[in-house]
């Protein structure tokens, strides 16, 4: 007799589970819109003819890092010049062109810690780093994710970035605490592998001790990795950071 209740909190779940989901999906298309559209007026101010910039990337995912694509016959004044006016939108985190040869930085940088900060809790908002299921195997989005979190924080090497893996409540806390921070090394080391300085990470697991406000201790949601910029110098981007427009 205690199947149906349990079918009725199920159901429940899921419809909750969904509707969140596809609030995050809105948001996500909104956010596409309306920087797409910003960056085709600045990209037509700054004389890029037949130049588009796409905010949702290969796997489909919308992000802040847009790529540039077509104006071939453009000189290359012209595509910096193009490059530099989209980056210099409102949530825009980065610029790249389709070839990947060019990353359009200000001409004064005066990234700080709280930007990088806000770019990649940007990125996180509708997306999430994970795992295979008990393991530190990430899954294939997350490689995907994990590109533009490096690039997001790039602006700010020299700081000291922590990067925390959290668990939800299931399995005993010993268990969690290890996998929580085997998972935090893991994230630690593939942010080495894209050109983030190891000296400035430092990986650490809570477990299952900090579940997100509003959800159960055993919430899949609760299985997350969370990262915090703490100020110290700032670096300035040399020309191999940032190389020409070709």
């Amino acid at each position: 007799m205690a199947v149906r209740p349990f079918l009725a909190f199920l159901s429940g779940a899921v419809l909750v589970a969904g509707i969140g989901y596809a609030g995050s999906a809105q948001y996500a298309r909104e956010f596409a819109a309306k920087e797409s559209a910003l960056a085709a007026a600045a990209i037509s101010e700054a004389g890029g003819t037949g130049v588009e910039a796409s905010f949702v990337n290969r796997m489909g995912a919308v992000v802040r890092h847009p790529v540039l694509s077509g104006g071939e016959d453009l000189d290359e004044g012209t595509r910096a010049q193009v490059a530099q006016a989209v980056s210099e939108l409102p949530g825009v985190g980065g610029v790249f062109w389709s070839d990947g040869t060019a990353v359009a930085q200000r001409d004064a940088p005066s990234f700080t810690p709280m930007h990088c900060q806000e770019d990649v809790e940007g990125l996180l908002a509708t997306r999430t780093i994970r795992f295979e299921e008990g393991s530190t195997a990430f899954t294939r989005a997350s490689r995907t994710l994990l590109d533009e979190v490096a690039q997001a924080l790039r602006p700010c090497l020299g700081s000291i970035i922590a990067i925390t893996g959290h668990t939800d409540e299931s399995g005993t806390e010993t268990t969690n605490l290890l996998l929580s921070r085997e998972r935090a090394i893991v994230v630690r080391e593939a942010l080495v592998e894209r050109g983030i300085p190891r000296t400035g990470l430092r990986a650490e697991g809570v477990g299952s001790a900090e579940p997100i406000a509003g959800l159960g201790p055993t919430d899949p949601a609760n299985r997350r990795i969370e990262f915090s910029v703490i100020q110290t110098e700032p670096v300035t981007p040399t020309p191999i950071d940032t190389p020409g427009a070709r």
